[in-house]
């Protein structure tokens, strides 16, 4: 299946149900957003795709209003992702809805998500009031945005990216400066990445340009992470690879996706400064 982008109710002025409504969600494959790599040839990766949800709310039988911050996360295998904008009105047809408790609500989102992704769903109710989860945690690991160098590049090429053979590293690297645009409304995605590996030292200039070279790239956030790691395993051959991506929210959503090229690698769950 194909989706047709200019289908997709990005960008377009859109009529806003507040009655619960399921079909409000729009599944688009993953092959479709997978042109960067051979479909013949089997993913590099494992992973997830962590959302948050900030205005989720609805209300109870009484007609009071809930509301909560929802923990959204399914497998990056899945043979579709959720539509972003189709999430944000499916969650908002919850606001004039009377459930019976929280519960029912967990249950409803999850199945109905299973069905769109054709997966499993794991999400969490978390409260609106201050809650560990949720509490912003910036990566405490070296940030090569400092570096004093000249970018003259922007569109992606994984030749950008260069090695050191001489060292054998196990080290972490995170940049802020992850920007890419929204291939239905090009409107900018931004992005801190972290990226973790072990092998050959990648050069930090050449990671930073190659990171800076998706400022013009239109892609879903999934896509770019996908891409940022298929790149770097390709190009520098590390032994073990992860890359995480923290998105700042769009329309009350952000979007975290996690590649790793081990199943027991995980992502970190920090929420950054900018989300």
């Amino acid at each position: 299946m194909t989706v047709d982008y200019s289908q997709l109710p990005l960008g377009k002025q859109t009529a806003y149900s507040d009655k619960y409504d399921a079909s409000l969600l729009v599944a688009v494959p993953r092959a479709q957003t997978r042109d960067f790599w051979s479909q013949n040839t089997p993913l590099p990766f494992y992973g997830e795709d962590n959302w948050i949800g900030y205005e989720v709310s609805w209300l109870n039988q009484k007609g009071k209003p809930q509301v909560a911050c929802i923990l959204l996360s399914y497998d990056a295998l899945t043979p579709n992702i959720v539509e972003s904008k189709s999430l944000k009105l499916y969650l908002n047809s919850f606001n004039q809805t009377r459930l019976d408790n929280s519960e029912q609500l967990v249950q409803t989102i999850t199945n109905d998500i299973g069905d769109i992704i054709a997966g499993t769903v794991s999400l969490r109710l978390h409260s609106a009031a201050l809650d560990e989860v949720l509490v912003v945690t910036p990566w405490a690991d070296r940030c090569i945005d400092d570096l004093d160098i000249t970018i003259e590049q922007y569109t992606i090429d994984p030749l950008l990216l260069q090695c050191d053979a001489t060292q054998i590293v196990d080290e972490t690297l995170v940049s802020h400066l992850l920007r890419s645009n929204c291939p239905v409304t090009s409107q900018p995605d931004w992005a801190s990445v972290r990226i973790q590996y072990q092998g050959s030292k990648i050069l930090e200039d050449c990671l930073l340009r190659y990171i800076c070279s998706y400022r013009l790239h239109q892609g879903f956030h999934e896509q770019c992470i996908e891409r940022i790691f298929c790149d770097i395993w390709i190009q520098c051959q590390p032994e073990k690879l992860s890359v995480e991506g923290r998105y700042t929210r769009r329309g009350g959503l952000d979007i975290n996706p996690f590649r790793a090229s081990l199943a027991n690698m995980h992502p970190t769950y920090a929420r950054q400064l900018r989300q």
